[in-house]
């Protein structure tokens, strides 16, 4: 082995180890975050993403007493304000559900077997955040076939510098904040299932040191070899 090929050697390996500890993939280190062993994330509720908010503006319609039929506003303590029924609670609920309760409510004592339409004014497009080392970082809409693979994909894919065993996803059930890691090289493989992504998710997919630093000591090679050749003809 030459002097420069053993130089160039021992380049790799240092840059590749001080790249290994310069790397903190440490979860959980917040004193706010709890890390626990599942096998899944949890999966958030329908409602928590497709329900009724505070502030939403409705309109509502009983096909049995037009008087009813009006716009509703969900104040900010979650109800809405109804004629023979006062305060309904209507946040976190989905309009049918909403609609089933108000029924509920007026029959009998107010309308006979009364049918309630609910419709929410505000047009809501799930959407989940994607970001790290993909090559079109954002937002992007979700529905019920998203997976991780394919929120990837629809990101552009991953970088040359993507760490694909270090994809994170931060997802919020409740109130609780839970954080899954994957290894998305090993998914893609058919290694294991692709996991289903919900509303509201963030994806961050890690970057790897190491990789950069040898695309650095790549792009030196030629001025090394270059600079070795004019030594040795020096030298003879």
């Amino acid at each position: 082995m030459t002097d420069l090929v053993r130089r160039i050697a021992l380049i790799i390996c240092a840059s590749t180890l001080l790249a290994a500890c310069a790397t903190d993939r440490s979860l959980g280190m917040a004193p706010q975050i709890e890390v626990t062993d599942l096998e899944t994330l949890p999966t958030p509720s329908t409602e928590s993403y497709y329900g009724l908010r505070r502030l939403d503006i409705l309109e509502i319609s009983v096909r049995q007493d037009e008087s009813l039929n009006g716009t509703y506003t969900i104040d900010t303590d979650g109800n809405l304000e109804f004629p023979y029924l006062g305060s309904v609670s209507a946040a976190g609920l989905l309009p049918g559900q909403l609609a089933d309760r108000i029924e509920g409510a007026l029959s009998p004592r107010f309308v006979l077997d009364p049918d309630v339409i609910v419709r929410s004014t505000v047009d809501r497009h799930p959407t989940l955040s994607i970001g790290g080392q993909v090559n079109k970082p954002g937002n992007f809409p979700v529905d019920s076939t998203t997976t991780l693979m394919r929120a990837i994909n629809t990101a552009g894919g991953t970088t040359k510098y993507a760490q694909l065993d270090d994809v994170l996803v931060f997802r919020e059930v409740g109130s609780e904040q839970y954080i899954g890691v994957y290894n998305i090289g090993a998914i893609q493989r058919g290694n294991y299932q692709d996991p289903a992504l919900y509303p509201n998710d963030i994806v961050m997919v890690g970057d790897s040191p190491a990789r950069r630093r040898l695309e650095t000591i790549l792009q030196l090679l030629p001025a090394l070899a270059t600079a070795s050749v004019l030594i040795d003809r020096a030298t003879n």
